[in-house]
């Protein structure tokens, strides 16, 4: 995996209460960032679920001939 460096402005008050607490920003950012990430594949998993139920009507055959008729159209 490869890393790339984020920086960010915050207030002095911040940082200053971040060193007086030994809060490293590094490992709060990374958890942010991951909670982001984890909700835009919930958002992802619930979009499937939901076009999975649409869909669920169309029959196999059907879905091989319209990917053929498609495939042919090209």
């Amino acid at each position: 995996m490869s890393y790339v460096t984020v920086s960010a402005k915050i207030p002095r008050r911040l940082k200053e209460m971040l060193e007086r607490y030994g809060i490293k920003p590094g490992p709060v950012i990374r958890r942010a960032l991951e909670e982001v990430r984890r909700r835009v594949l919930e958002g992802l998993e619930e979009n499937g679920k939901e076009l999975s139920t649409r869909l669920s009507h169309i029959s196999d055959e059907e879905v091989a001939s319209l990917i053929r008729e498609d495939r042919e159209g090209r």
